[in-house]
């Protein structure tokens, strides 16, 4: 072999052992290779690989409840009514739900900061009191509402024509209340490893079920409302079965382990600290809900009380897509601010801003234009959709500019500003829109009840507007990266 020869063979061995370190390089890091993606990706592959997964996983989620309503609300001769009382257990639903947002919406962002900042220990501590803090729920929440349902649901706008249906669906809900605490509130873990197609498919094999089961138990099986609980209840635990899978897995980065679900007081008040402030947003629609059904059938009567389920339902087609997309975005925030990548976390968030605000002004000209095919989609009847036609323009106006709203409160959780986002939550369900919501029917009627939405909307998000333009420069600092616990 001449001695060019031997040089070109050394060459070609050398590169060859190159190639085979940086194969087993990347083989070693392929788990952490998904969560760097959120510091160096485009934003526009982001939003595919991320985001646009988590949106359809909260459209299809919606498509729990949002299927059983249409299905009771086509009941012959009883849908109106059936319609009116699973509505009023919406109060109840929705309490249960805040448990599970306070961990997906508390937990997860401090999960993928504290994975940003390369600490995937105390990243697993953070999902193990979750866990445990979750079942803790659970069992409390059961027992409190099994006691108390009847007069509760009195209480929420039931009347004795629509008791009935509201107590046979929340008597079965209530049994599958572990699964939808598990299913929801776990879920965004999986998002925060940058792995939001999985995350989808957890709610993607529920709404499958719930769609298939639905018109079995409800008309072929004759169960009517007691089938619609059925078939929600086993589907969520289809969900769960998946989540928890994925979570004690080979394939997930974050694993739920013994060993971290001690509960540990430091860990629960930093996630008491970010989490409150999306449990207050959601359990407050709890107590709304409460007060306008109350107004409604005050003020108004049952046909009222139905309008307001048809208009609920409709918002919350609109509001599962910006939970998706903030859901799926709020991790890159996270991880590149635990890394102090702040001019990342600039970019991102005008991403995520700008789509929402867009994204709830187009939604809202659509039911202000069209508020009858809406309606027609969950009843035939004539007189509440006509109800509808009229109140929901009015409902749904402040809606226009809360898309800003929308993008700014996760943009504050996913910074760890527990603090402005929980007085924006308070701001806009207690301060603002319980008080008008009592106020404006005196003046107005019924009309009075149907007012205090929009006010409430338009001026919290003006509020939170002015808050984050005022404070995002203090918030991206080393100093406030610091003080995340």
């Amino acid at each position: 072999m001449t001695e060019q020869g031997k040089k070109d063979f050394i060459m070609e061995q050398d590169n060859m052992g190159q190639d085979n370190r940086k194969q087993q390089l990347r083989e070693s890091s392929e788990g952490l290779s998904r969560e760097e993606r959120m510091a160096s990706s485009s934003i526009g592959s982001l939003v595919v690989s991320m985001a646009f997964p988590a949106i359809l996983a909260q459209l299809i989620n919606i498509l729990y409840s949002i299927i059983d309503r249409i299905y009771i609300g086509h009941m012959k001769g009883v849908g109106a009514a059936a319609l009116t009382g699973v509505g009023v257990t919406f109060c109840i639903t929705v309490f249960i739900s805040a448990f599970s947002a306070f961990i997906s919406n508390g937990a997860a962002p401090l999960a993928a900061i504290w994975l940003g900042k390369k600490d995937r220990e105390h990243a697993e501590k953070i999902l193990g009191n979750s866990v445990s803090f979750l079942i803790i729920c659970t069992v409390v929440l059961m027992v409190f509402f099994y006691a108390f349902q009847k007069p509760l649901l009195y209480m929420f706008g039931a009347s004795d024509t629509t008791i009935g249906y509201a107590v046979d669906y929340i008597s079965i809900y209530l049994v599958g209340t572990i699964f939808v605490e598990l299913a929801l509130g776990l879920n965004s873990f999986i998002i925060c490893q940058s792995q939001s197609r999985t995350a989808m498919f957890s709610v993607l094999i529920g709404a499958i079920a719930n769609i298939i089961l639905d018109p079995i138990f409800i008309f072929a099986f004759g169960l009517g409302v007691k089938g619609a609980a059925i078939a929600t209840v086993i589907s969520q635990t289809l969900s769960a079965f998946w989540v928890v899978g994925f979570l004690t897995g080979k394939k997930t980065s974050l694993k739920i382990r013994r060993s971290c679900m001690k509960l540990e007081k430091g860990i629960l008040f930093s996630i008491f600290s970010l989490g409150i402030s999306p449990f207050i947003m959601r359990a407050t629609e709890s107590f709304i809900s409460i007060v306008l059904n109350h107004g409604l059938q005050t003020y108004g009567g049952d046909l009222y009380v139905g309008s307001m389920t048809i208009m609920q339902s409709v918002m919350q087609i609109f509001s599962a897509p910006i939970g998706g997309f903030t859901q799926g975005i709020s991790p890159v925030i996270s991880y590149n601010y635990g890394a102090g990548n702040f001019e990342r976390v600039k970019e991102v968030y005008r991403w995520m801003i700008g789509a929402c605000f867009v994204f709830m002004l187009l939604s809202t000209a659509s039911t202000i234009a069209f508020p009858e095919w809406y309606a027609s989609f969950f009843t035939e009847d004539t007189e509440l959709i006509a109800l509808v036609g009229k109140t929901m323009p009015v409902f749904m106006f402040g809606m226009s500019i809360f898309g800003l709203q929308n993008g700014i409160q996760p943009t504050f959780l996913a910074l760890g500003q527990a603090k402005i986002s929980l007085f924006i939550a308070v701001f806009r369900k207690i301060i603002l829109l319980i008080p008008l919501a009592i106020i404006l029917p005196r003046f107005f009627g019924v009309m009075g009840v149907y007012y205090s939405e929009p006010v409430s909307d338009m001026i919290s998000a003006t509020t939170a507007t002015v808050l984050f333009v005022c404070n995002i420069r203090k918030m991206l600092s080393k100093e406030a990266l610091a003080k995340i616990r």
